[in-house]
């Protein structure tokens, strides 16, 4: 499942625009002198009764009307700052800093004016002269601490909050940024602390929860997660990222229907949500309810095409609703984009088996192992497949791999023993079947393998004793009675060949080679008359006999 957890933000810079307002303290001493100009007096009141844009033109006319008075340049920057003319501001108050090098309130007005049009590597520069030029004003440190974030330079940003914390402890925009520099530097958990101890005092901060959430849903706690996502919605109903952190919590503890719940609101509220779709489909399909999740995976692969995963989920979800060929479609696609997905190659295998593609299913399985080696489930339907092709060399080496990551795996011994025999490998063979006797001494398959090879080898002794196993599991076989028989004919022990073929025709009624072939052991015991009636028996069962024979 897929998911998004560094949604986080930066703390508003409010505090930066409201220095605007304060001019340098004046030296007592200074001389004071009445206002000069009359647009000044004017813009003034306009701007005090909301008519800033009046307020504006009254000073630019009496600029441009020849008026040199200081205080309308500083006038007009500030205007033109509170109608967001970023770049017009700026200019003005370079212009302050032109006539007056070491204006206090207009190097850090200059350096907020570059801020706010995002120009932070010269924002740096200007709120550290401000910095230099007024120590106290801890807004320049805080602007440069903020600037230094949005440059990604989370170390520098650290030293300047920590320079504003020295001097007033409790600074609540300073441990704030400090605690986003930590966040970006990866130390989470002190991150987290900071945060932690902001909320109390500013429990109705969106930025500051959604911060918390991204820490809390990155060290997996779940259950705060879900705290803090409820006090977000309280705040704001339908924050995107308070509805995904419930939509996380609620999968972590597998809670399907609380996914639905909180992911259906959170598709309305975000239609291109990939996760939203995502995981409101895995929770559809948990829930049975495969329609719905179809259309969940659908949405989600529009939003994002190239998501092999979500075609992987709708080809799972197209395979249990028993649309074969759309799954293997969508099984396929999801390899094209992901070839490393080993559960969607593994499901490709089993689609492209039920609609008889045997040469992709091996294809499937071949590229399965070569990138997950462990994967034995792979291995033993790969050599199973080539088995009933008479693949046999092709056969013996997975099930080898099996048995040697499993010595205990029933089936793929027999298989593997199997593959052996019919390969002319008795030897081997032997080993397999014995292996298997071994560790599953109830299995009458292995019995009965090993009395093949032994049956093979003429090791009447081995073949005996795998007979008595088999009877000992209450398994008779009359072809295995009657190839031991003929075994046991050829070393001349024609008594116990006579025996095995006995119980061959007991087990089999009408079996015509059994009952000829006793004909002749007991006729190499000297019993004749006895030995006819068997071959009576054998020519009544087999007509055919009676030309061969007689």
């Amino acid at each position: 499942m897929e998911q998004t957890n560094d949604q986080w933000l930066w703390f508003v810079d409010n505090e930066l625009v409201e220095a605007l307002t304060r001019a340098d303290v004046l030296d007592e001493a200074s001389e004071k002198r009445p206002v000069r100009s009359a647009a000044l007096f004017q813009a003034l009141t306009l701007n005090m009764e909301g008519k800033t844009e009046q307020a504006l033109r009254e000073v630019r006319d009496a600029i441009e009307g020849g008026e040199t008075l200081p205080e309308l340049v500083w006038t007009k920057a500030h205007l033109e700052f509170q109608l967001g003319r970023y770049d017009e501001a700026l200019e003005d108050y370079q212009k302050v800093l032109e006539a007056n090098p070491n204006h206090k309130a207009g190097a850090y007005n200059v350096a907020v004016c570059l801020e706010k049009l995002q120009r932070f590597e010269e924002a740096a520069a200007a709120f550290r002269k401000a910095a230099d030029l007024n120590p106290k004003l801890l807004e320049a440190r805080l602007g440069l601490g903020v600037c230094n974030l949005h440059r990604k330079l989370a170390e520098e940003a650290l030293g300047a909050f920590e320079e504003c914390l020295e001097a007033q402890p409790e600074h609540d925009k300073a441990l704030y940024g400090k605690a986003v520099a930590l966040q970006l530097l990866g130390r989470a958990g002190e991150a987290l602390d900071l945060y932690l101890r902001l909320l109390p005092s500013q429990a109705t901060d969106a930025e500051l929860l959604t911060n918390i959430l991204a820490l809390t849903r990155a060290r997996g706690e779940h259950e705060q997660v879900r705290e803090y996502s409820e006090k977000l919605l309280r705040l704001h109903p339908g924050a995107r990222v308070a509805l995904e952190g419930l939509v996380g919590a609620a999968m972590a503890r597998g809670d399907y229907k609380a996914v639905v719940q909180h992911g259906t609101q959170l598709v309305k509220a975000a239609p291109d949500s990939f996760e939203g779709w995502f995981n409101l489909g895995v929770a559809h399909q948990r829930l049975n309810r495969l329609e719905q999740a179809g259309q969940a995976f659908s949405e989600a692969i529009k939003i994002r095409p190239e998501s092999g995963l979500a075609y992987a989920n709708l080809g799972a979800t197209l395979q249990e609703r028993g649309e074969i060929p759309e799954a293997r479609k969508a099984y396929e696609r999801a390899v094209q984009l992901a070839p490393e997905n080993t559960t969607a190659l593994w499901n490709l295998s089993i689609v492209q088996e039920r609609v008889g593609n045997v040469t992709e299913v091996e294809r499937c399985l071949e590229k399965l192992v070569e990138l997950d080696s462990e994967r034995v489930d792979a291995w033993f339907r790969l050599g199973y497949l080539r088995l009933l092709r008479e693949d046999l060399a092709g056969s013996i080496e997975p099930f080898r791999i099996c048995v040697s990551k499993r010595p205990d795996w029933l089936e793929a011994l027999l298989n593997l023993g199997i593959a052996q025999r019919r390969s002319g490998d008795s030897e081997a063979a032997k080993g397999s079947f014995t292996q298997a006797v071994s560790t599953h001494p109830e299995s009458a398959d292995a019995a009965r393998g090993l009395a093949a090879v032994a049956i093979d080898q003429g090791d009447y002794i081995l073949a005996l004793d795998c007979q008595s196993k088999l009877e000992q599991l209450g398994e008779r076989s009359a072809e295995l009675a009657f190839n031991l028989g003929v075994l046991l004919q050829r070393a001349n022990l024609h008594e116990d060949a006579a025996r095995q073929y006995r119980a061959a025709a007991e087990e089999r009624s009408g079996f015509a080679e059994a009952l000829l072939n006793l004909g002749h052991a007991l006729q190499a015991l000297g019993k004749d008359q006895e030995a006819r009636t068997y071959w009576q028996q054998a020519v009544e069962a087999n007509p055919e006999f009676a030309e061969k024979y007689f």
